[in-house]
């Protein structure tokens, strides 16, 4: 079995690829199906069915804004917060190991993506080097490097047991730092999402100059 898995090793990261882009695909479209006048309302109700699920495969791509609408649904007790952490943790880890062991054994897509990625990749080992391990706990927060490190981790030597062992503390710390404020603070964001909702015109620009302020330095810091 081993000598098996060795040989296909390559093969088992694409299929694992390819399942998560079937769940998404699976996802939206229950969300076109879901009862509902409007996309806020048919989102809603999906999420109530399925919010774990939902939450497991955000949580795989690592984007907070799933973590915190998770925390507000604990608030208003459409989950429950312990297994809302368990679940986003669970997939936090689980999306790292992936790009890890894409880097490790799928080197002919790392190579395809140095020529338009070498900047981040470039970036991510003087990270590693400079700073080591808390480098997987901050990645995390880091964004545009959040998926390109773990895969940079994996294309060195660096071990993959010890990479597993900080990515678990480091995954379930990142749920619970980003979902019980949610929680706790759940009237608070529902009132401002209520606010950005009547005043679009105001919320949007604000959230495309964040936005691209962001993508700016992480820019910057790239090309440095």
């Amino acid at each position: 079995m081993k000598k098996f898995f060795d040989k296909n090793r390559e093969h088992f990261v694409n299929v694992v690829v390819i399942l998560i882009l079937v769940v998404i695909g699976f996802i939206a479209y229950e969300l076109y199906q879901a009862p509902g006048d409007d996309l806020e309302e048919k989102l809603t109700n999906l999420l109530k069915i399925y919010g774990y699920v939902i939450l497991f495969i955000w949580s795989i791509m690592e984007g907070e804004t799933g973590l915190v609408m998770a925390g507000v649904m604990c608030h208003t007790g459409h989950m429950t917060l312990p297994l809302a952490i368990v679940v986003a943790g669970l997939g936090g880890f689980i999306g790292d190991q992936i790009y890890f062991y894409i880097g490790r054994y799928n080197k002919k897509y790392i190579h395809s993506q140095l020529k338009n990625q070498r900047r981040k990749f470039a970036l991510a080992h003087l990270l590693l080097k400079k700073y080591g391990w808390p480098v997987i706990f901050i990645q995390r927060y880091m964004y545009g490097l959040r998926t390109v490190i773990p895969m940079a981790i994996g294309l060195t030597r660096y071990s993959a047991k010890k990479f597993a062992f900080i990515n678990f503390i480091s995954a379930f710390a990142w749920a619970s730092i980003t979902i019980i404020p949610a929680y706790i603070f759940g009237e608070e964001i529902l009132k401002i999402l209520h606010w950005a909702k009547e005043h679009w015109y105001i919320a949007l620009p604000v959230a495309v100059v964040l936005g691209g302020g962001l993508y700016y330095y992480f820019h910057k810091v790239t090309q440095k």
